[in-house]
């Protein structure tokens, strides 16, 4: 269905594109072009150019296949995974392949399931992506504009958005600026109509080939009002579905159904009239983006519980859009109507206190008449009924009545239950003697695609908020079985960094230790997203351009989309939990977590009535203070051995992401900086010794209780003073928590994981998306 005109396959197009094919390879081998404005940009660049000249995408897929082969006979496999990522970006948005084309993929895809991690993970999904496409195809483009635009669609019903969540403190005002102006140039430059138009012409053409007047589909959809459009929509979807799905029709079944839909549509335009001016690409849409300042604690959860459940579908947004003073909650909820009958089931009015309940409306049964005696004697006292002695056994126990936010409340969220994939809002009473009907499985519909924009500092907030939201979670059930949830991370260094940020670090490099990690694990990583890390704030502070608002060529909004996109393999990184102590008695110690790193310092400003003793000690024991370290060495027979030191130290300094890609994660190397005293003939000196270890669980304690400072994740926000002890050990699953505070109240005496806690998850790990995860 694939013929190229001859001046498209001439030998000087197919050189051009292999020479920039090449240009990839060379940097995936640290040999960069002499540009060094260049890197970063060279896949960017030859995917718009196939965007330019459709024609030359099937130039495209043929040259990467040989190259994929020649990877693979020449066992060059750090090249297979970029090879295959790009071969498919351009096979899902290219108008139509040759099924030869297709055939060799797929045959590639398939002979990387004798290969490790990652290369079966992601040969196995891009076979099952091709098997359906040879199929039907246009399958993987419909597929994901519907997911993107989150279109209705009944055979297809999933959606997806990407979040963007950037730190206003660590990130300058004109790189935020230019984020909301390219997401918002994005988002005007497209309508449902719009991407519903893309999804027909792309499948008709798919399937149609040269014989499909794009021109005329065009200007037929543009003339449609837009009730028809989603009609022919319909239409197209159910068709392609059909046919893609298991057990669907053969590929000319699936050709003749949209070659009569086609028909349909142009009306009484023949077939085999299209004028002969080659294949027209149908551009993709740029995916549903959103930007967000995180400027609230709870932020990102508020955001995901919004997408599954929009306030328009569930509540108008001056009901529940902002928070409103607890007093006033029980007042607001009755008023919306799509919360009030939910409220009635989980919401009670009542005190909680046996006095206060309301007497009984329905007066009790009569009691049987009494029996006939003398005149003069009085009735026997009738017999207590059922319903007063039922009352009497009434006992409740005491409780606390928890005032909730409108986003909190249970009332809400049993509204978005009610959606596609949700719970039922209520129970049918069923008739006596009829089985019970089994509960329908939830599905998760949703995808969320959360971009982290910064360094490791926005990452150990991302690592706060996921644990506050697992902890949510364990509580009550809403997210985790509705929501495909995702994190990526684009390193940012702002240009010049804020004085504070400069005396604690020495360059960026340590401000970006997760990402470089990323890079060394995941090459392809290195070269698409580690790049942006100086070129967004210059792209940021270069004058706008009136091509950016019509979004032209908006370079951010193309790469997040492709990351997005593409980036499906996880790297998981520990979550460490640390509890402080301090010195003052009454204060409650505090528990938070961190993802890069902790550091301790000795504190400099002592209290006015110490000053002196510190000073005479200072000059006798040396700088720093002493201190009990207590942890559990890591050797290589992961037995463990518990160490314990007494030394004098000016500081130590925990690092949990390791230095190497080879090295294992979950391990927290310490820095130890020990002063020791040297006695010489010219007296007393001190000298700083570094001592290094690596455990997963340590105790530092301060015999004398003097206070130090402690900072987590780089963050100058995140610092707690006056603390004279900390422990860190690998931060639990909240639900492995839950479970195993159960199992120990049944069985006290089991010290091994028995039951359902031997199968659930027990440290917490928070997965960072890449192209290829760690590659072995």
């Amino acid at each position: 269905c694939c013929s190229l005109s001859p001046a498209m396959e001439s030998s000087e197009v197919e050189s051009d594109i292999l020479r920039r094919v090449r240009a990839l390879l060379r940097e995936l081998d640290g040999h960069h072009p002499s540009c060094h404005s260049d890197r970063g940009m060279l896949r960017w660049t030859l995917h718009k150019k196939i965007d330019q000249n459709p024609s030359t995408s099937c130039v495209l897929v043929r040259i990467l296949v040989k190259e994929l082969e020649r990877a693979e006979r020449g066992d060059l496999r750090h090249y297979i995974i970029p090879l295959l990522h790009t071969l498919m970006y351009t096979l899902i948005q290219a108008p139509c392949i040759p099924d030869e084309l297709c055939a060799r993929v797929y045959d590639f895809c398939k002979r990387l399931l004798t290969l490790p991690k990652p290369f079966c993970t992601i040969g196995l999904d891009y076979a099952s992506r091709l098997k359906v496409e040879r199929t039907a195809p246009g399958t993987l483009y419909q597929r994901m504009v519907i997911s993107e635009q989150s279109l209705r669609s009944a055979p297809y019903p999933f959606q997806e958005r990407i979040f963007i969540f950037a730190d206003p403190e660590l990130l300058p005002e004109a790189v935020c600026s230019a984020l909301v102006t390219d997401t918002e140039a994005a988002r005007v430059s497209q309508s449902p109509q719009g991407c519903m138009s893309c999804v027909v012409t792309h499948a008709l053409q798919a399937a149609l080939g040269d014989t499909c007047d794009i021109h005329g589909l065009r200007a037929r959809l543009q003339g449609l009002p837009p009730g028809d459009v989603e009609h022919w929509f319909q239409q197209v979807v159910a068709a392609v579905e059909c046919a893609g799905s298991e057990g669907g029709s053969e590929r000319g079944q699936h050709t003749a159904r949209l070659e009569r839909i086609y028909h349909g549509l142009l009306g009484s335009s023949p077939a085999g009239n299209a004028p002969q001016e080659g294949l027209q690409g149908t551009p993709l849409p740029n995916p549903n983006i959103s930007f967000h300042l995180w400027t609230e604690d709870e932020q990102l959860w508020k955001e995901l519980v919004l997408f599954l459940r929009p306030l328009s579908q569930s509540c108008e947004p001056d009901c529940l859009g902002q928070d409103p003073d607890p007093l006033e909650i029980q007042d607001i909820l009755p008023d919306c109507a799509c919360c009030e009958q939910s409220r009635f089931s989980v919401l009670s009015t009542d005190s909680g206190i046996e006095r206060d309940l309301p007497a009984q409306e329905e007066p009790c049964a009569p009691c049987a008449p009494c029996a006939p005696c003398a005149p003069c004697a009085p009735c026997a006292p009738c017999a207590p009924c059922a319903a007063d002695t039922e009352h009497s056994r009434l006992h409740r126990k005491g409780g606390i009545k928890k005032k909730l936010s409108p986003l909190d409340s249970v009332a809400f969220l049993q509204a978005g239950s009610g959606g596609p994939g949700g719970k039922p809002p209520g129970k049918l009473p069923r008739r006596p003697g009829k089985p019970p009907e089994p509960a329908a499985p939830l599905r998760r519909l949703h995808t969320a695609r959360v971009v982290l924009l910064g360094d490791d500092r926005i990452l150990g907030r991302l690592a706060q908020a996921y644990h506050s939201l697992r902890k949510r979670e364990t509580r009550r059930v809403f997210l985790t079985p509705r929501l495909n949830l995702q994190f990526y991370h684009i390193p940012v260094v702002p240009g010049q960094p804020r004085p504070s940020d400069a005396a604690d670090h020495a360059g960026p490099e340590e401000l970006c230790e997760v990402a470089g990690y990323l890079g060394r694990a995941d090459p392809w990583y290195e070269s698409n997203i580690n790049t942006l890390c100086h070129m967004i704030p210059k792209l940021a502070t270069m004058p706008s351009l009136p091509s950016r608002a019509l979004a032209t060529d908006l370079f951010l909004t193309d790469v997040i989309a492709y990351y997005a996109r593409m980036g499906t393999q996880p790297v998981c990184f520990q979550v460490h939990a640390v509890k402080v102590l301090f010195r003052d008695p009454a204060q409650e110690p505090a528990e938070d977590v961190f993802l890069t790193e902790l550091l301790t310092q000795v504190q400099d400003s002592p209290s006015h009535r110490e000053l002196g003793a510190t000073k005479r000690k200072t000059t006798l024991d040396g700088p720093g203070i002493d201190l009990a370290v207590t942890y559990r060495k890591v050797v290589l027979s992961d037995r463990e051995q518990e160490l314990a030191l007494a030394l004098r130290s000016t500081g130590l300094l925990m690092k949990a992401i390791p230095a190497d890609e080879a090295e294992e994660r979950g391990c927290l190397s310490v820095t130890i900086t020990e002063i020791i005293r040297i006695s010489n003939l010219a007296g007393r000196s001190f000298s700083a010794v570094a001592n290094r270890f690596k455990t997963r669980n340590i105790k530092i304690r301060s015999p004398e209780r003097r206070p130090f400072m402690v900072r987590l994740d780089k963050d100058s926000r995140r610092t707690y003073r006056d603390v004279i002890g900390l422990e860190v050990s690998p931060c639990l699953e909240p639900s492995y928590c839950l479970q195993k505070t159960r199992t120990t109240k049944c069985s006290p005496h089991e010290t091994e994981d028995v039951g359902l806690v031997k199968y659930l998850p027990k440290s917490l790990l928070l997965p960072i998306n890449t192209f290829a995860g760690v590659i072995q």
